[in-house]
C-alpha cells in the first residue's frame, strides 16, 4: 500500500514536470519567427532587406538583418526573437 501511494506521487510529478516543460515550449513557440523579424523591418524602415541571419547567445536568439533603407543607406537591426 505504501509502494502505491508513493509511485502515485512520483506519477503526479512526472505529470506536473511534463505539463510545465510544455507550458515553456508553449511560450518558446510564440516567439517571432525570422519572417516575422523581416516583415517588421521592412514595415518599420520602408526598406529592402538584403540578409538575415540567427544570433545565439545562451537562450536568447536574435535576429541579425541587413536592411538597404528608402534612403540608400545600410543598416544592421538586431530583433529579439522573443519579440
Amino acid at each position: 500500500m505504501v509502494r502505491l501511494v508513493a509511485m502515485k506521487r512520483v506519477l503526479v510529478m512526472v505529470f506536473v514536470c511534463c505539463v510545465s516543460l510544455f507550458a515553456a515550449t508553449a511560450l518558446h513557440a510564440a516567439a517571432l519567427t525570422m519572417q516575422d523579424a523581416i516583415a517588421k523591418v521592412e514595415r518599420d524602415t520602408k526598406g529592402k532587406v538584403l540578409s538575415a541571419e540567427t544570433k545565439r547567445t545562451g537562450a536568447r536568439v536574435v535576429y541579425r538583418i541587413k536592411v538597404l533603407t528608402h534612403d540608400g543607406r545600410v543598416e544592421i537591426v538586431d530583433v529579439p526573437a522573443e519579440g
